[in-house]
């Protein structure tokens, strides 16, 4: 057995492609479209690591998602905490769970989707700004 990808539908796709593309640093694998099913597969990575993937599927009729019981969250190991958090801030991403810690991390895809940041091996000394940043909403 060996692991594919998690699914994740979303409502906007080129949102969405920003979110995990431009903001989180992920690298699209593949985009495939099926005109008879009338949805958009993009499959995407993280650079490196192209064996845990996800897949964006964007219908092209309208519908309404609510969060399923059963999904958690996404998890990516990063290089750096703090310099990821900031990246993602200069995309306009909310920094929900900020990492006061030098270890963990939470924010949220544009459709809601909670994506988990953990540093890398041991975490990093707390550092201003994020040691004194509280929690916002929820992850």
């Amino acid at each position: 057995m060996k692991y594919l990808h998690t699914m994740v539908r979303v409502t906007d796709l080129e949102a969405s492609l920003r979110f995990y593309r431009d903001a989180l640093g992920l690298t699209v694998l593949r985009t495939n479209e099926y005109p008879q099913g009338r949805f958009t597969l993009v499959y995407l990575a993280a650079p490196g690591d192209e064996d845990a993937q996800v897949e964006l599927t964007y219908n092209w009729d309208p519908e309404v998602y609510t969060g399923g019981r059963n999904f958690g969250h996404l998890a990516y190991a990063v290089d750096n905490i703090y310099a990821t958090c900031e990246k993602l801030q200069a995309h306009g991403v909310t920094i929900l769970r900020p990492p006061r810690d030098g270890r963990m991390a939470f924010v949220r895809s544009p459709d809601d989707i909670s994506v988990e940041l953990l540093q890398k091996g041991e975490a990093l000394a707390p550092l201003a700004p994020w040691v004194d940043m509280p929690n916002i909403g929820s992850w």
